[in-house]
């Protein structure tokens, strides 16, 4: 479904799997992974038969490691923020917003921009050998990809401080304990228990699973439009107003 070897998405109706595959790198990401999930994101946006994603990487030493150094020291101070920090903004916010909810799956190390994609999950489950950390502070820099936005409402302020100042990592029990993961699971029992949730999730109705994700995603102006707008459309009322506009004459609503 992508171009890109280092994204590989597959589907199995009613589940999608995208893996990070890139484990001699640590699965850190690049430009071009960016653009391969973005894309990928987008087609499993209309993928209707298509009701959960999970979200995943190959290689036991980690699950990403965050942003390739590589790639953004070479960049101008411009093209850092234009072409980087602003893509992958745009790349997790597209996770984040996704229709279908995403079950993260975690092995080894989710640092940085790591632990800030599976932030962008809606659900995660982490294998023992796990580690978390922003260590972003230890490179002279700061979380760009909303770590700082994102971690204090998942684990609170003090403790989101606690991570990001020091940059020090914390285990996967620490990481269950403070609610920055849902469940920790043996390693080799990982992806069995993900693909588990999965198919409970997509056994429920999908329209419902869907709604309650934006609900619980929190009650801001846009979602409660969306909700509202698409509530209204289908009621008598609506349809005597559409049929009212078509025949020129003023509409005889009922509240119903």
């Amino acid at each position: 479904m992508t171009d890109s070897t280092k994204i590989q998405i597959s589907s199995d109706p009613p589940i999608a799997r995208i893996a990070l595959h890139r484990p001699e790198k640590l699965n850190a990401l690049d430009p071009e992974m960016l653009t391969a999930l973005e894309t990928g994101l987008s087609l499993l946006e209309r993928r209707s038969d298509i009701r959960v994603v999970t979200l995943q990487a190959t290689g036991e030493k980690a699950f990403c490691v965050g942003a390739d150094i590589d790639a953004w020291t070479a960049l101008t101070p411009l093209e850092m923020w234009s072409e980087w920090i602003r893509h992958g903004h745009r790349v997790f916010s597209r996770l984040i917003h996704l229709r279908q909810p995403v079950i993260c799956a975690i092995q080894g190390l989710a640092f940085g921009g790591g632990l800030e994609l599976a932030l962008a999950c809606d659900i995660r489950i982490a294998g023992e050998s796990a580690r978390f950390a922003m260590p972003e502070v230890k490179l002279g820099t700061v979380p760009g990809w909303g770590g700082t936005a994102r971690l204090p409402e998942l684990i609170g302020k003090g403790r989101a401080q606690q991570m990001i100042l020091s940059g020090e990592p914390i285990t996967a029990a620490v990481a269950e304990r403070w609610g920055l993961v849902n469940e920790v699971v043996p390693t080799d029992r990982l992806n069995s228990r993900v693909e588990e949730l999965a198919n409970r999730i997509a056994a429920n109705a999908p329209v419902s699973v869907q709604t309650a994700k934006q609900l619980v995603a929190g009650s801001s102006a846009v979602t409660l439009e969306s909700i509202a707008a698409a509530t209204n459309a289908f009621t008598k009322d609506a349809a005597e107003g559409l049929a009212a506009f078509r025949e020129k004459r003023s509409p005889n609503f009922q509240g119903l």
